[in-house]
């Protein structure tokens, strides 16, 4: 765990299980702006954020397909809601494939939160937990349902063929659905996901995982186009800039 920045993970009720992956916050404490680089994790993400030159606002974030560099205000707090990519569907009743490596601004008052929310960390949980669990539908297409329980199972690492195949649902509807609605392909996605799974044997100095890779330099090609930089640079994390890297597993 990074010693610059206070952070939270909390995972959310079991209903919301195939919709939200979590809730976190993190804090920027010190007295100066710090250059950070986000990593494409596979996650739409709804922000409520504070800093010392910005007022209280709310945006949700689309997938990234490349690292991004960034500049985190000094003094900001940030609290997220983390969703899964079917939640676009059933929760915020939308696309995000405009929104593709990008993010857009919603209103100050979106889903009744608002400032103060942000004062406790548990409480916005709370909230925010209270108000999803209104927002749940009677049912989902049980063919997405299986497609995505697949997905994360594997962590990116079924072909596109064989998640078509456990979800009887054809390869060619399943990339119309993703690209309709995400922005990018079943097989980018996944790759996403495999990246990010290997995070863990990285921090670890494990610059060779053996599984879902073809070989070291499927590995090296994978996590350069993806952070770009290197598995050796990448474990070494200097100044916590690649942010996803620096944090701890959900409580």
């Amino acid at each position: 765990m990074s010693k610059e920045y206070e952070y939270r993970n909390k995972k959310p009720d079991s209903r919301l299980a195939d919709l939200v992956e979590s809730f976190w916050m993190l804090r920027l404490p010190t007295d100066h702006d710090k250059e950070i680089v986000v990593l494409p994790d596979g996650r739409i993400d709804l922000f409520f954020t504070i800093s010392a030159t910005q007022t209280f606002h709310i945006t949700l974030s689309g997938l990234e397909t490349h690292a991004d560099q960034v500049t985190l205000e000094a003094g900001t707090l940030m609290f997220a809601i983390s969703f899964k990519l079917l939640a676009t569907e059933y929760i915020l009743e939308n696309t995000v494939s405009n929104i593709l490596d990008y993010a857009k601004y919603l209103p100050d008052d979106y889903w009744g939160f608002e400032e103060a929310d942000l004062d406790d960390f548990d409480l916005f949980c709370s909230k925010a937990e209270a108000r999803l669990l209104t927002l749940l539908p009677s049912e989902i297409d049980p063919r997405k349902q299986k497609l995505f329980e697949n997905i994360y199972s594997s962590d990116g690492a079924l072909t596109v063929q064989e998640l078509s195949e456990k979800a009887f649902w054809s390869s060619r509807q399943i990339n119309r659905y993703f690209n309709k609605q995400f922005g990018i392909s079943l097989k980018s996605y996944c790759n996403i996901l495999r990246f990010r799974a290997s995070f863990h044997h990285i921090r670890e100095g494990k610059l060779f995982p053996s599984e879902n890779f073809t070989d070291q330099s499927h590995f090296i090609r994978e996590v350069k186009k993806l952070s770009g930089v290197s598995p050796k640079e990448l474990s070494k994390n200097k100044n916590d800039r690649f942010i996803q890297f620096s944090f701890s597993d959900p409580e």
